[in-house]
């Protein structure tokens, strides 16, 4: 085994204008997070623990699309959802239309440890933690002015593709949205989504995903975030989180193919990786970051950026947003 290695992402798709202290700010958040994961690491703390540390962190902060600072659907509220997966025995656990859990990703993992099922959604999965004693907020406490402002533009916008990949300066009033889902236009398209996957040094992969999905979403649109094989998956081989287009990963069981390359095909980490964003996508646009049992890191993309950072037990650390 290669030691323990981790990697974050906060959402696949990034503005080629984003400010200069928006992307610092970005890269401060991972290396803060990694940080935070290394010394779990460190404490021999299992990768499902630190993978929930972890993502517990990101969904606090507002900066990316989870927990707080989600978001918004038509009607301006926030629904979210997660999942977490141990490769050990390929235990998992999912949550989605979660309103008042104030961290999602400990509702997926409860879930999964409390519970005799996998996925729970929506009022069921609400009154699960309620009954299990999570934190509860008011949904006012995810919504930040920023989404606020987006949500507005999105629905002033109409069909008009308004997301960190496209500045919204270049979209003109009467122009259809570049990107479609389902053969259809969508009206906005959020930075979507924040992921760890971990191995530590027992070679045990485990891997997590949470996100307040879609800006301007329909009331309960269900992505790729908490779809086992989809947004999520750990095995033996590797742990995997994806972001991006949604409906394309759920169509291309993005997660959970990086894994069958690698078993079916013999394929190492990267090679795996790189194969399905460029052969499982079709016209979709997403990203996705993996570890490997032996301790390796791997990250791919098709969009233009990726806000992610990785390190390993050998001293490797690596925070960026473009190729």
């Amino acid at each position: 085994m290669g030691g323990w290695a981790i990697v974050v992402h906060g959402g696949a798709g990034v503005d080629p204008n984003l400010p200069a202290e928006r992307q610092e700010e970005a890269k401060q958040l991972l290396t803060h997070c990694l940080n935070l994961g290394i010394s779990a690491l460190r404490s021999s703390l299992p990768a499902i623990d630190v993978v929930e540390l972890v993502v517990r962190e990101l969904e606090t902060n507002p900066f990316f699309n989870s927990g707080r600072g989600s978001a918004l659907t038509e009607k301006g509220t926030v629904e979210m959802e997660a999942s977490i997966m141990d490769g050990k025995g390929r235990r998992c656990g999912a949550v989605s239309g979660v309103t008042t859990v104030k961290n999602p990703i400990s509702l997926a993992r409860l879930v999964m440890d409390k519970s005799p099922h996998s996925y729970l959604a929506f009022s069921g999965a609400e009154a699960f933690a309620k009954k299990h004693d999570l934190e509860m907020v008011d949904n006012e406490y995810f919504i930040t002015e920023d989404n606020k402002g987006m949500l507005k533009q999105a629905k002033e916008a109409n069909t008009i593709l308004f997301d960190y990949r496209v500045p919204l300066e270049s979209c003109g009033a009467g122009v259809e949205s570049p990107i479609q889902m389902n053969g259809l236009p969508i009206s906005v398209y959020a930075p979507e989504t924040v992921g760890c996957v971990v191995v530590d040094s027992q070679g045990r992969c485990a891997a997590a995903t949470s996100t307040g999905g879609l800006m301007n979403k329909m009331m309960g649109r269900i992505g790729d975030s908490p779809l086992i094989g989809a947004g999520t998956y750990a095995c033996d081989l590797c742990g995997v989180s994806c972001t991006g287009e949604g409906e394309a990963i759920i169509r291309g069981t993005l997660a959970r193919d990086v894994a069958a390359v690698m078993e079916y095909k013999g394929l190492g980490l990267q090679e795996a990786v790189d194969f399905v964003v460029k052969e499982r996508l079709d016209e979709g646009k997403a990203g996705l970051i993996a570890v490997s049992k032996n301790g390796e890191v791997a990250y791919g993309f098709n969009c233009v950026g990726m806000f992610r950072g990785c390190a390993t037990e050998d001293g490797f650390m690596e925070v960026g947003i473009w190729e």
